[in-house]
């Protein structure tokens, strides 16, 4: 049963290595007061200020009901508005407030010191940009 045993899966280091990349951001992410899920819609947002769930849904690859609550929460925190369409009640468009604006300045170092954290850590930059090519083709074939 060598199939079964955890060094043989190609998802666990995948996994290990999502949590781990996760955790080197909790630190620069607590300062501007946003979990990583939430990074990732300002991600989006900071691209594309002005859009419906859905494209942000599509871009982040999460369901509806995965983002729904997090979308609450960022309001609830003065990031982002929701607006009904009045075209289609059931679009919600969604635009980043003045607060979530200002937020974008603060976070623009993050790249670079999540790539000095992992170069202290002896990762190399060319090695971590050839795995996120491999990634990317692997998501964009799914």
């Amino acid at each position: 049963m060598e199939q079964l045993k955890l060094d043989n899966q190609f998802c666990f280091p995948l996994y290990a290595a999502s949590r781990f990349i996760t955790q080197q951001y909790r630190p620069m992410l607590d300062k501007l007061g946003v979990t990583y899920p939430q990074y990732l819609v300002l991600l989006v947002l900071w691209e594309k200020d002005g859009i419906p769930i859905k494209e942000i849904t599509e871009k982040l690859l999460l369901e509806t009901n995965t983002i729904t609550p997090l979308l609450k929460r960022m309001q609830t925190n003065a990031l982002i508005e929701r607006t009904r369409s009045k075209e289609d009640e059931r679009v919600v468009t969604i635009s980043l407030t003045q607060k979530g604006k200002e937020l974008q300045k603060e976070a623009a170092q993050i790249p670079n010191e999540l790539m000095e954290t992992l170069g202290c850590l002896n990762i190399n930059k060319d090695d971590m940009m050839k795995v996120k090519e491999v990634l990317e083709k692997m998501l964009k074939s799914s």
